[in-house]
This record gives C-alpha cells, sequence and structure tokens, in this order.
C-alpha cells in the first residue's frame, strides 16, 4: 500500500502545485510528503519534479506518469467502490465540498451524527463560495446553493431555498427603505455583491407582478465570501441579498430587516453534484442521503420561522 500512497502523494501535488498543499489534503506533513516523492522516484528511476526553493514544476516524465498514475488510482478507487457494496460497513473518506454559509449551518452540523454512525468513515470538508472542479479537486461530494450550471455530475435536489433582501435598521434608517425594485437602482442604496472570477451574482432577480425582473445593482465594496456579505449588512452597510435560512437569526432578532418583502429575490435550490460512479460506494450514497434527509428538515424549519 505504500507504492499506491506514493502515487496518491504524487498525483495531489501534481495538481495542487506543492508538497505542502498536496501532503495537507492527504493529511500529511510536508516532509512525510516530500519523503514519499523521493521514494516514488528513486523507485522510477527518473526525476518527476523539478524543485526551487520557491515552486515545485513537474519535468516532463512527471506529465507523463501523472496520466498513468490518474488511471491507476480512479481505477483502485473504482474497484473499491464496487468490493465496498458487499461490505455492511462503509470505510474511507468522503472528501466535500460546500460554499461557506450552507457548509456550516447545514451540512457541517450533520456531519458528527454521519460520523458517529459510521465510524470508519472519514469526512474531510473544503468550504469555499467560489466554484471549484471536483475531478481536479479529487472531490466525492459538492453541495450547492443556486444553479450548478452544466454539468457531466449526478445531480440531486434536496431543497427549495428562499431568498430575501435585508438590511440593518440603521441603514433603513439613513437611505431610507426601497419601496420597488427600482429603488436599488435609483436611490443611492448599496448593494452587497457575491463577487469572483465567473461569478453569476452581478445582477439581482426580483419576482415582481409581471415577471422575473433583472437588475444590474451597485455596490462600492463586495467580497467572494458570503458571511463577510452578512456582517457588512448587519453593521449597517448595505442591503443583502441571501438565502433566507443563511439570516434567519438575524432577521428574528431584529438585527436585519426583510426589504421588498412583495418582490423578493427568485428562489432557487439547495443541492449537491457528485460522479456517477460514486453511487457504487455505500458510504457516498449513506452520506448524501443522510444530508439530504436532515438538511431538508432544517429548511422546512428555517421556512416556518
Amino acid at each position: 500500500m505504500s507504492y499506491i500512497e506514493s502515487l496518491r502523494v504524487f498525483v495531489r501535488v501534481l495538481e495542487l502545485g506543492s508538497i505542502t498543499s498536496g501532503g495537507r489534503d492527504l493529511r500529511l506533513t510536508p516532509a512525510v510528503a516530500s519523503k514519499r516523492l523521493k521514494e516514488l522516484e528513486k523507485h522510477l528511476g527518473v526525476r518527476l519534479f523539478n524543485r526551487t526553493t520557491r515552486s515545485i514544476t513537474p519535468t516532463e516524465a512527471g506529465h507523463v506518469f501523472y496520466d498513468e498514475a490518474k488511471t491507476v488510482l480512479t481505477a483502485l478507487e473504482n474497484a473499491e467502490a464496487r468490493v465496498a457494496s458487499f461490505s455492511q460497513v462503509p470505510r474511507g473518506a468522503i472528501r466535500v465540498t460546500a460554499p461557506l454559509g450552507v457548509g456550516r449551518r447545514i451540512v457541517a452540523p450533520l456531519v458528527p451524527a454521519f460520523s458517529d454512525a459510521y465510524p470508519e468513515t472519514e469526512v474531510r470538508m473544503r468550504l469555499s463560495d467560489r466554484k471549484v472542479d471536483m475531478l481536479a479537486d479529487g472531490l466525492d461530494v459538492a453541495f450547492f446553493i443556486g444553479d450548478p450550471g452544466d454539468s457531466n455530475m449526478k445531480l440531486r435536489k434536496i431543497a427549495d431555498c428562499d431568498r430575501v433582501l435585508c438590511a440593518a435598521p440603521g441603514y433603513l434608517a439613513c437611505r431610507g427603505t426601497p419601496k420597488t425594485p427600482d429603488d436599488l437602482l435609483q436611490g443611492g442604496h448599496n448593494c452587497l455583491l457575491l463577487r469572483y472570477p465567473r461569478s453569476p451574482e452581478y445582477f439581482w432577480t426580483l419576482q415582481t407582478p409581471t415577471g422575473p425582473q433583472k437588475l444590474e445593482v451597485r455596490g462600492r465594496y463586495d467580497a467572494d465570501d458570503g458571511d463577510v456579505l452578512t456582517d457588512w449588512a448587519l453593521a449597517g452597510h448595505g442591503i443583502v441579498n441571501k438565502p433566507r435560512f443563511d439570516v434567519q437569526e438575524h432577521l428574528a432578532s431584529g438585527r436585519l430587516v426583510e426589504v421588498l418583502a412583495e418582490t423578493p429575490p427568485l428562489p432557487t435550490i439547495f443541492g449537491c453534484l457528485f460522479p456517477h460512479k460514486k453511487l457504487q460506494d455505500p458510504k457516498i450514497r449513506l452520506f448524501v442521503d443522510h444530508i439530504a434527509r436532515q438538511g431538508k428538515a432544517r429548511f422546512a424549519v428555517s421556512a416556518e420561522t
């Protein structure tokens, strides 16, 4: 198994661009990851990486070996998944990603119960509001809020997700409460936007009596972290467009106030993506079922409050 582990280290180091990142992804120290690479190079009799004090780049042999090593590891994972269906005890790592808000408030709280039920599994979460490449990042399940876009992955819808526009009472007292969607464009309001490369939220779409209305709203600052937007809204710096579950506590306490309730943002969905082949792996299937069942219940509670 040490040779297989060395292959895993090699693949992740090449994909992530550093020994530290590759080792961390596999829960190894940089020293151990580096040792594994050196053992692999010694075994193969070629250098797989060119190393400097600041960078590590694959050699021509490294590029060639990567394609074949990736094929071997994929075949091994598929074989293990098929054999796992004969076992009554799911085991192994589950690599999960989710946006920050839904990851912290919906997915992460449900992980301990799953781990307690299946103690031979490991859940490794990566939270980010940026889009991820599941295959390149070696992920098993990607939860999302909104439109996942075109994908070759298996999609499972878990729950409908209402969105809400809201702001702090102090902000509304200073800037005024918008009465119509056009007030967001003409009333001098500061709209807090989630922005990152290829971000889908450069505009807001609201439900109106005449149909969806797309608004190219503007703001004086933006962020690639949804929780930063919530913090800015709580501090009175602008109007934010958020999933209702994400700000329900602040709405209930009065720290945030819903605006334009008659023309709210279009609702979206909470769901997950995973490669079709992962359905063969019982730990993936059980984990997705667990989050779907418990997560849907949490969204139902949020909608009622």
